[in-house]
Protein backbone atom coordinates (compact mmCIF):
# COMPACT_ATOMS: atom_id res chain seq x y z
CA UNK A 1 0.00 0.00 0.00
CA UNK A 2 1.20 3.17 -1.19
CA UNK A 3 2.24 6.04 1.36
CA UNK A 4 2.52 9.47 1.73
CA UNK A 5 6.75 9.09 1.68
CA UNK A 6 5.79 7.52 -1.62
CA UNK A 7 4.62 10.66 -3.06
CA UNK A 8 6.81 12.84 -1.99
CA UNK A 9 9.58 10.81 -3.06
CA UNK A 10 7.87 11.36 -6.32
CA UNK A 11 6.90 14.68 -6.97
CA UNK A 12 10.44 15.51 -5.42
CA UNK A 13 8.85 17.40 -2.11
CA UNK A 14 8.56 16.80 2.12
CA UNK A 15 6.31 14.63 3.64
CA UNK A 16 4.46 16.91 5.30
CA UNK A 17 4.08 19.11 2.52
CA UNK A 18 2.41 16.20 1.01
CA UNK A 19 0.27 15.39 4.45
CA UNK A 20 -0.99 19.35 3.86
CA UNK A 21 -1.94 18.98 0.18
CA UNK A 22 -3.82 15.97 0.62
CA UNK A 23 -5.49 17.32 3.87
CA UNK A 24 -6.62 20.24 1.67
CA UNK A 25 -4.52 22.64 4.41
CA UNK A 26 -5.29 26.34 2.47
CA UNK A 27 -2.76 27.95 4.59
CA UNK A 28 -0.41 26.22 2.45
CA UNK A 29 1.95 28.23 0.15
CA UNK A 30 2.75 25.96 -2.87
CA UNK A 31 2.36 26.45 -6.78
CA UNK A 32 -0.91 24.59 -7.97
CA UNK A 33 1.23 22.18 -10.17
CA UNK A 34 2.78 20.84 -7.33
CA UNK A 35 -0.47 20.60 -5.45
CA UNK A 36 -2.25 18.78 -9.05
CA UNK A 37 1.51 16.23 -9.25
CA UNK A 38 0.41 15.66 -5.64
CA UNK A 39 -2.73 14.55 -6.50
CA UNK A 40 -1.88 13.03 -9.72
CA UNK A 41 0.79 10.69 -8.00
CA UNK A 42 -1.69 9.75 -4.95
CA UNK A 43 -4.44 8.49 -7.75
CA UNK A 44 -1.45 6.84 -9.95
CA UNK A 45 -0.14 4.87 -6.90
CA UNK A 46 -3.47 3.94 -5.49
CA UNK A 47 -2.90 6.22 -2.16
CA UNK A 48 -6.20 5.83 0.61
CA UNK A 49 -5.88 8.12 3.65
CA UNK A 50 -6.14 5.92 6.51
CA UNK A 51 -9.46 6.38 8.51
CA UNK A 52 -8.56 8.37 12.00
CA UNK A 53 -8.34 6.11 14.83
CA UNK A 54 -11.30 5.77 17.38
CA UNK A 55 -11.02 5.73 20.84
CA UNK A 56 -10.82 2.24 21.99
CA UNK A 57 -13.32 3.79 25.03
CA UNK A 58 -15.78 6.18 25.08
CA UNK A 59 -15.84 8.82 27.69
CA UNK A 60 -19.03 10.29 27.65
CA UNK A 61 -20.09 13.44 29.79
CA UNK A 62 -23.96 13.56 31.59
CA UNK A 63 -25.24 16.97 32.01
CA UNK A 64 -28.67 17.43 34.38
CA UNK A 65 -31.09 19.84 34.61
CA UNK A 66 -31.92 19.07 38.21
CA UNK A 67 -29.70 18.62 41.15
CA UNK A 68 -29.33 15.03 42.79
CA UNK A 69 -31.53 16.72 45.89
CA UNK A 70 -34.24 17.60 43.12
CA UNK A 71 -34.13 14.34 41.56
CA UNK A 72 -35.79 13.12 45.22
CA UNK A 73 -38.31 15.05 44.81
CA UNK A 74 -39.23 13.99 41.42
CA UNK A 75 -37.75 10.60 40.63
CA UNK A 76 -38.13 10.98 36.68
CA UNK A 77 -35.07 12.07 36.08
CA UNK A 78 -33.41 10.33 38.51
CA UNK A 79 -34.65 7.08 36.02
CA UNK A 80 -33.76 8.70 32.89
CA UNK A 81 -30.17 8.78 34.38
CA UNK A 82 -29.85 5.49 35.56
CA UNK A 83 -31.04 4.30 32.32
CA UNK A 84 -28.21 6.31 30.59
CA UNK A 85 -25.51 5.20 33.35
CA UNK A 86 -26.40 1.17 33.08
CA UNK A 87 -26.60 1.39 29.82
CA UNK A 88 -22.93 3.32 29.37
CA UNK A 89 -21.95 0.59 32.31
CA UNK A 90 -22.83 -2.58 30.38
CA UNK A 91 -21.19 -0.60 26.80
CA UNK A 92 -17.64 0.08 29.33
CA UNK A 93 -18.05 3.69 28.34
CA UNK A 94 -17.12 6.16 30.88
CA UNK A 95 -18.94 8.70 32.03
CA UNK A 96 -18.54 12.35 33.88
CA UNK A 97 -20.61 14.87 35.25
CA UNK A 98 -21.15 17.65 34.08
CA UNK A 99 -22.33 21.10 35.51
CA UNK A 100 -24.34 23.23 33.36
CA UNK A 101 -22.91 26.59 35.09
CA UNK A 102 -19.74 25.20 35.35
CA UNK A 103 -18.98 23.76 31.87
CA UNK A 104 -15.02 23.84 31.96
CA UNK A 105 -13.94 20.34 30.86
CA UNK A 106 -10.50 19.23 32.50
CA UNK A 107 -10.97 16.05 30.83
CA UNK A 108 -11.50 14.58 27.09
CA UNK A 109 -14.84 13.51 26.38
CA UNK A 110 -16.70 12.31 23.07
CA UNK A 111 -19.86 13.61 23.52
CA UNK A 112 -22.93 14.61 25.89
CA UNK A 113 -26.00 13.60 27.17
CA UNK A 114 -27.91 16.33 28.63
CA UNK A 115 -31.11 15.10 30.95
CA UNK A 116 -33.87 17.88 30.59
CA UNK A 117 -35.20 20.82 30.00
CA UNK A 118 -32.52 23.00 27.51
CA UNK A 119 -32.99 26.30 26.09
CA UNK A 120 -31.38 26.97 22.77
CA UNK A 121 -28.70 29.08 24.33
CA UNK A 122 -27.89 26.76 26.40
CA UNK A 123 -27.68 23.86 24.18
CA UNK A 124 -24.90 25.84 21.89
CA UNK A 125 -23.02 26.33 25.14
CA UNK A 126 -22.85 22.75 25.50
CA UNK A 127 -21.76 22.13 21.34
CA UNK A 128 -18.44 24.31 22.52
CA UNK A 129 -17.65 21.31 24.70
CA UNK A 130 -18.71 18.90 22.06
CA UNK A 131 -20.53 18.41 19.04
CA UNK A 132 -21.34 15.05 19.70
CA UNK A 133 -24.73 15.92 21.92
CA UNK A 134 -28.19 14.12 22.42
CA UNK A 135 -30.50 15.88 24.69
CA UNK A 136 -33.15 13.80 26.83
CA UNK A 137 -36.96 15.18 27.65
CA UNK A 138 -36.21 18.60 25.62
CA UNK A 139 -35.28 19.14 21.93
CA UNK A 140 -33.94 23.17 21.57
CA UNK A 141 -33.50 22.25 17.87
CA UNK A 142 -34.29 19.21 15.94
CA UNK A 143 -32.87 20.56 13.08
CA UNK A 144 -29.22 20.60 14.98
CA UNK A 145 -29.17 18.06 17.65
CA UNK A 146 -30.27 14.77 18.87
CA UNK A 147 -33.20 14.22 21.05
CA UNK A 148 -34.94 11.46 23.21
CA UNK A 149 -39.08 12.51 23.68
CA UNK A 150 -41.58 10.50 25.04
CA UNK A 151 -45.36 11.37 23.51
CA UNK A 152 -47.01 13.40 26.40
CA UNK A 153 -49.57 14.59 23.44
CA UNK A 154 -50.66 11.14 22.76
CA UNK A 155 -50.18 10.13 26.79
CA UNK A 156 -52.41 13.49 27.60
CA UNK A 157 -55.23 12.28 24.45
CA UNK A 158 -55.12 8.68 25.93
CA UNK A 159 -56.32 9.74 29.47
CA UNK A 160 -58.62 12.22 28.45
CA UNK A 161 -60.41 9.57 26.16
CA UNK A 162 -60.84 6.96 28.68
CA UNK A 163 -62.08 9.25 31.12
CA UNK A 164 -64.55 9.72 28.11
CA UNK A 165 -65.31 6.38 27.70
CA UNK A 166 -66.02 6.00 31.29
CA UNK A 167 -69.01 8.95 31.76
CA UNK A 168 -67.09 11.70 33.06
CA UNK A 169 -67.68 15.20 31.21
CA UNK A 170 -65.94 17.52 33.69
CA UNK A 171 -62.34 16.78 33.80
CA UNK A 172 -60.01 18.80 35.70
CA UNK A 173 -56.26 18.70 35.40
CA UNK A 174 -53.50 19.99 37.67
CA UNK A 175 -50.01 20.40 36.44
CA UNK A 176 -46.46 22.58 36.59
CA UNK A 177 -45.07 25.11 35.21
CA UNK A 178 -41.69 25.11 34.13
CA UNK A 179 -38.56 27.82 32.95
CA UNK A 180 -35.25 27.08 31.71
CA UNK A 181 -32.52 27.51 34.23
CA UNK A 182 -31.20 30.25 32.16
CA UNK A 183 -34.32 31.90 32.50
CA UNK A 184 -34.67 32.90 28.81
CA UNK A 185 -38.68 31.38 29.08
CA UNK A 186 -41.02 29.65 30.60
CA UNK A 187 -41.40 26.17 28.81
CA UNK A 188 -44.65 25.03 27.51
CA UNK A 189 -45.99 21.81 28.94
CA UNK A 190 -47.51 19.38 26.26
CA UNK A 191 -49.70 17.67 28.72
CA UNK A 192 -51.78 21.19 29.22
CA UNK A 193 -51.72 22.08 25.72
CA UNK A 194 -52.86 18.47 24.56
CA UNK A 195 -55.85 18.45 27.75
CA UNK A 196 -56.66 22.30 26.27
CA UNK A 197 -56.95 21.23 23.01
CA UNK A 198 -58.30 18.24 23.02
CA UNK A 199 -61.42 19.34 25.29
CA UNK A 200 -62.07 22.36 23.41
CA UNK A 201 -62.48 20.27 20.50
CA UNK A 202 -64.97 18.26 22.46
CA UNK A 203 -66.59 21.73 23.49
CA UNK A 204 -65.99 20.17 27.19
CA UNK A 205 -63.12 22.55 28.18
CA UNK A 206 -63.31 24.55 31.67
CA UNK A 207 -60.37 26.76 32.47
CA UNK A 208 -61.70 26.96 36.03
CA UNK A 209 -61.12 23.46 36.35
CA UNK A 210 -57.24 24.28 35.46
CA UNK A 211 -54.28 24.49 38.15
CA UNK A 212 -51.50 25.31 37.31
CA UNK A 213 -47.90 25.21 39.93
CA UNK A 214 -45.01 23.44 40.57
CA UNK A 215 -44.41 19.21 40.05
CA UNK A 216 -44.22 18.72 43.62
CA UNK A 217 -46.71 17.05 46.32
CA UNK A 218 -46.84 19.75 48.02
CA UNK A 219 -48.53 21.61 45.41
CA UNK A 220 -50.69 19.32 44.30
CA UNK A 221 -51.93 18.99 47.56
CA UNK A 222 -52.46 22.82 48.03
CA UNK A 223 -53.62 22.78 44.51
CA UNK A 224 -56.68 19.74 44.97
CA UNK A 225 -57.50 21.81 48.25
CA UNK A 226 -58.18 25.01 46.23
CA UNK A 227 -60.51 23.41 43.45
CA UNK A 228 -62.26 21.14 46.25
CA UNK A 229 -62.64 25.02 48.05
CA UNK A 230 -63.85 26.49 44.93
CA UNK A 231 -66.10 24.01 43.57
CA UNK A 232 -67.65 22.09 46.14
CA UNK A 233 -70.25 20.19 45.56
CA UNK A 234 -69.68 20.70 41.78
CA UNK A 235 -66.07 19.28 41.67
CA UNK A 236 -64.99 17.39 38.90
CA UNK A 237 -65.60 13.76 38.95
CA UNK A 238 -61.92 13.44 37.28
CA UNK A 239 -58.82 14.95 37.73
CA UNK A 240 -55.64 14.31 35.26
CA UNK A 241 -52.68 15.21 37.15
CA UNK A 242 -49.30 16.15 35.40
CA UNK A 243 -47.17 13.97 37.32
CA UNK A 244 -46.96 10.98 39.95
CA UNK A 245 -45.60 13.56 42.81
CA UNK A 246 -48.98 15.64 42.06
CA UNK A 247 -50.91 13.13 42.03
CA UNK A 248 -49.92 11.70 45.78
CA UNK A 249 -50.42 15.20 47.14
CA UNK A 250 -54.09 15.75 45.41
CA UNK A 251 -54.59 11.79 46.89
CA UNK A 252 -53.96 13.21 50.73
CA UNK A 253 -56.01 16.33 49.85
CA UNK A 254 -59.44 14.54 48.96
CA UNK A 255 -58.82 11.92 51.42
CA UNK A 256 -58.58 14.81 53.62
CA UNK A 257 -61.65 16.67 52.48
CA UNK A 258 -63.93 12.87 52.72
CA UNK A 259 -64.13 12.92 49.10
CA UNK A 260 -64.19 8.94 47.60
CA UNK A 261 -61.76 8.26 45.13
CA UNK A 262 -62.95 6.61 42.92
CA UNK A 263 -65.97 6.72 43.83
CA UNK A 264 -66.51 10.53 43.49
CA UNK A 265 -63.49 11.63 42.09
CA UNK A 266 -61.31 9.44 39.61
CA UNK A 267 -57.16 10.57 39.96
CA UNK A 268 -54.30 9.69 36.91
CA UNK A 269 -51.17 10.97 37.18
CA UNK A 270 -48.47 10.19 34.88
CA UNK A 271 -45.17 8.58 35.24
CA UNK A 272 -45.72 5.21 37.19
CA UNK A 273 -43.09 5.76 39.86
CA UNK A 274 -42.45 2.67 41.64
CA UNK A 275 -45.04 3.52 45.25
CA UNK A 276 -47.88 4.76 42.95
CA UNK A 277 -49.10 1.17 42.96
CA UNK A 278 -48.83 0.42 47.16
CA UNK A 279 -51.00 4.01 47.58
CA UNK A 280 -54.81 3.87 48.69
CA UNK A 281 -56.52 3.79 46.45
CA UNK A 282 -53.45 2.41 43.72
CA UNK A 283 -52.80 5.13 41.35
CA UNK A 284 -53.65 4.85 38.23
CA UNK A 285 -51.01 6.53 35.98
CA UNK A 286 -49.11 6.68 32.54
CA UNK A 287 -46.17 4.49 32.47
CA UNK A 288 -42.94 6.72 31.09
CA UNK A 289 -40.61 4.08 30.11
CA UNK A 290 -37.80 6.83 31.72
CA UNK A 291 -34.94 4.03 31.71
CA UNK A 292 -35.41 3.52 28.03
CA UNK A 293 -35.69 6.91 27.29
CA UNK A 294 -31.75 6.94 28.75
CA UNK A 295 -30.45 3.95 26.92
CA UNK A 296 -32.15 5.09 23.95
CA UNK A 297 -29.57 8.47 24.46
CA UNK A 298 -26.55 6.25 24.92
CA UNK A 299 -27.38 4.67 21.75
CA UNK A 300 -27.90 7.77 19.48
CA UNK A 301 -24.73 8.99 20.93
CA UNK A 302 -22.85 6.12 19.49
CA UNK A 303 -24.71 6.73 15.75
CA UNK A 304 -23.28 10.22 16.08
CA UNK A 305 -19.60 8.86 17.28
CA UNK A 306 -20.29 6.49 14.18
CA UNK A 307 -20.59 9.61 11.70
CA UNK A 308 -24.29 9.63 11.54
CA UNK A 309 -24.68 12.98 9.96
CA UNK A 310 -28.35 13.88 10.09
CA UNK A 311 -29.92 14.55 13.57
CA UNK A 312 -32.90 12.24 14.59
CA UNK A 313 -35.35 12.68 17.20
CA UNK A 314 -36.48 9.74 18.83
CA UNK A 315 -40.28 9.43 20.48
CA UNK A 316 -41.31 6.78 22.85
CA UNK A 317 -44.67 5.56 23.23
CA UNK A 318 -45.90 5.56 26.31
CA UNK A 319 -48.69 3.20 28.39
CA UNK A 320 -51.87 3.95 30.55
CA UNK A 321 -51.63 1.85 33.63
CA UNK A 322 -55.44 1.44 35.38
CA UNK A 323 -55.48 1.18 38.92
CA UNK A 324 -57.98 1.75 41.47
CA UNK A 325 -57.92 5.57 41.77
CA UNK A 326 -60.09 5.87 38.70
CA UNK A 327 -62.99 4.24 37.63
Amino acid sequence: MATIKDIAEKVGVSIATVSRVLNHDASLSVGEETKQRVFEVAEALNYRKKAAKKPTSYKVAIVTWYTEEEELDDMYYHSIRLGVENRCEALNIQTTKLLMENLKVTEEIQGIIAIGKFSLKQALELRKQSENIVFVDSSPDEDQFDAVLSNFYRATENVLQYFLDHGHKKIGYIGGRETFKDQTAVIEDPRRISFERFLMNKDLYDPSLVYMGSFSVNDGYGLMKQAIAEHENQLPSAFFLGNDSMAIGALKALHEAQVSVPDQVSVIGVNDISVSKYLHPPLSTVKIFTEVMGETAVDLLLEKLDDRKITKQVILSTKLEIRESSK
